[in-house]
C-alpha cells in the first residue's frame, strides 16, 4: 500500500510539501501540486481523512440525534445522512435524545467535545432547549424550524393541505384529522395546513393527540367513526393503518365508507384503489441536512453560513380509481 513517503519520493518532494499539497494546496505553488497529485494518482494512495481531520483540529465524527429508534420515519433519515457523511470521509453516530427536557441540553453538551457537530430531529423539543443544546457547536434541524437555526424539513404541511383539497375536490363534505404526539412541531404545522384548505368547504374534526403508532390509529377508530367523517387524513402512515384496521373490523371498507391516507407502502400493500398517499424521501432528507451542515463544518469560524430554513417537496399522489 502507497505511503504518503512513497509520493513524496515520486513526486521529488519533502513528505512535509507532499503533505501540504494534498491538504492545504493554497501554501504551494500549483506546479508542485500538480506533481504531488500525479503521483498520488498513480501509486493509488488514499489519505487518512481521520488523520487530516485530527490535524485540522476535528474529530472526523459527527452526531445525528433523534428522539427514539422506534419510529421507522427516523430510519431512512439516518441512513441517508450516513451515505452522504461517508462520501466525505467522516463517521457517523447515534444518539437517542428527546431534548425535551433541560436534562438532554447536559448530555449533548458532553457528546459535543466529541463530534464536528450536530444533526438534530428533536420534534418535540422546546425551541429553547434545542437552542441551547446547539450552542457552540455546528448544527442544523431536522423536520422542524427555530428562529435563527439552519435547518431542513419536508414540506408536509403543504402536501396536507393539498390532500385535503383533493378529499373535497372529490366530493367528500365531512373530513376527520388524526392528530399526532403531543407538543410535535409538524402535527401544528399539518393541523393548520388542513384547517385552512377545509375552511368554509367542508366541517372538519380534529382528534388527538396520539402517539405515532399503529395502537394509535385502532385507538382512534371509535372516535373515528363517531365524527361521521367519509375521508381521515392521518399524522402518519402507522397511524392509518391501525385506523384501517379498525375499521375493517368494524365491516366498513376502506376506501369506501372512508377513505384513509397513508404512504405508498401501506395503499400498495394494501391494493387500496382509490386511496391517497403521502410519502417522504427519508434519504434525502437526511442527505441534503448533512451536506448543510459539512457546509457549517468547513465554513471558517464566525463565517458558518446562514440559517435558512430549506424545504423538501413532499408529493401526494392518488392511486387508480381515485
Amino acid at each position: 500500500m502507497a505511503t504518503l513517503d512513497h509520493v513524496a519520493q515520486h513526486a521529488g518532494v519533502s513528505k512535509a510539501t507532499a503533505s501540504r499539497a494534498l491538504s492545504k494546496p493554497s501554501l504551494v505553488s500549483p506546479a508542485t501540486v500538480a506533481r504531488v497529485l500525479d503521483a498520488a494518482r498513480e501509486l493509488g494512495f488514499v489519505p487518512n481523512r481521520t488523520a487530516q481531520a485530527l490535524a485540522g483540529g476535528r474529530t472526523g465524527l459527527v452526531a445525528i440525534v433523534v428522539p427514539t429508534l422506534e419510529n421507522s420515519f427516523f430510519t431512512p433519515i439516518i441512513r441517508g445522512a450516513q451515505e452522504q457523511a461517508a462520501a466525505s470521509g467522516l463517521h457517523l453516530t447515534i444518539a437517542v435524545h428527546g431534548l425535551d427536557s433541560p436534562t438532554d441540553v447536559a448530555a449533548l453538551e458532553t457528546l459535543s467535545r466529541q463530534v464536528d457537530g450536530f444533526l438534530i430531529a428533536a420534534p418535540r423539543g422546546e425551541d429553547d432547549v434545542v437552542t441551547a443544546a446547539t450552542a457552540g457547536i455546528p448544527s442544523v434541524l431536522i423536520d422542524r424550524e427555530i428562529d435563527g437555526l439552519p435547518s431542513v424539513s419536508a414540506d408536509t404541511a403543504a402536501a396536507f393541505g393539498a390532500l385535503a383539497r383533493g378529499f373535497i375536490d372529490r366530493g367528500h363534505t365531512s373530513i376527520t384529522f388524526v392528530g399526532g404526539p403531543d407538543r410535535s412541531w409538524q402535527n401544528a404545522q399539518r393541523i393548520t395546513a388542513v384547517q385552512d384548505a377545509a375552511a368554509g368547504r367542508c366541517s372538519l374534526t380534529v382528534l388527538g393527540p396520539y402517539p405515532a403508532t399503529v395502537a394509535s390509529g385502532v385507538e382512534a377508530t371509535e372516535a373515528v367513526v363517531a365524527s361521521g367523517a367519509t375521508a381521515v387524513i392521518s399524522y402518519a402512515a402507522s397511524i392509518s393503518l391501525g385506523l384501517i384496521f379498525g375499521l375493517n373490523a368494524r365491516g366498513l371498507t376502506v376506501p369506501g365508507d372512508v377513505v384513509v391516507s397513508a404512504d405508498d407502502g401501506v395503499v400498495a400493500a394494501l391494493g387500496l384503489q382509490g386511496a391517497p398517499s403521502i410519502e417522504v424521501d427519508g434519504e434525502e432528507l437526511g442527505r441534503l441536512a448533512m451536506q448543510r451542515l459539512l457546509e457549517q463544518i468547513g465554513a471558517p469560524a464566525g463565517t458558518a453560513g446562514d440559517d435558512a430554513q430549506a424545504k423538501l417537496a413532499v408529493p401526494v399522489r392518488w392511486s387508480a380509481a381515485g
